[in-house]
């Protein structure tokens, strides 16, 4: 009888195995849910930090914008190579290339025209503002004249016999940048151009701006 009544204890022992079984299975379902919620976790830091340095590299880096001679035409063209002298009225469009994400807001300025690094003509460039990343086009009138240019006569005699006239234009507009409404900063653009007349066309030619 002893015997007997001795079997019913490995019952006891099965299921208390079971349950532990079910507690670690349990436990390790929890542990791979809280590493999933970690990596998920991590993933998505490192996703933000990857968002905010492009922003950072590209919304909110600024450059300064560019100031350019685009194209310009003559509605009175007088050249004399004998005397020497020349006097035009020139119709220059000019460009301000705003590559920022932000609009750039420019104060009035002026532009200045030489020769030989003498002044020859100067125009004035109303304050305006360039869009973000468009290029804004201004056009202005400025008489040429080689009135202050008598030291010159001799390479001026030259350059007009051969009809080619080379010019400089150099301006600066100073103005701000202005990002999302709520971040300005000071920039400036420098114009630094070369070109010349064509005397026989009657036209610029060869513009190159740094």
């Amino acid at each position: 009888m002893a015997e007997k009544d001795a079997y019913p204890a490995p019952a006891n022992g099965h299921a208390r195995s079971d349950a532990e079984s079910a507690a670690v299975h349990a436990d390790e379902l929890r542990r791979k849910k809280r590493m999933k919620c970690i990596i998920y976790l991590i993933l998505f830091v490192v996703f933000q930090s990857i968002v905010i340095l492009v922003f950072a590299l590209t919304v909110m880096k600024v450059k300064s914008p560019k100031f350019r001679v685009r194209e310009a035409s003559f509605s009175s063209f007088e050249v004399n190579p004998g005397t020497p002298s020349f006097s035009m009225k020139m119709n220059a469009q000019l460009g301000v290339k705003n590559t920022n994400f932000g609009h750039f807001k420019f104060d009035n300025s002026t532009i200045v025209f030489s020769y030989m690094g003498i002044p020859v003509g100067e125009a004035f460039v109303p304050k305006a503002r360039a869009r973000a990343r468009t290029t804004k086009k201004l056009n202005v009138t400025v008489d040429l004249t080689s009135a202050a240019l008598a030291s010159m006569n001799s390479q001026l005699g030259t350059d007009l016999s051969r009809g080619v006239l080379p010019l400089t234009s150099s301006s600066k507009l100073s103005g701000k940048v202005h990002l999302m409404k709520a971040m300005k900063k000071k920039k400036s653009a420098q114009m630094n151009c070369t070109m010349e007349v064509n005397t026989q066309l009657k036209s610029i030619q060869n513009v190159k701006c740094k």
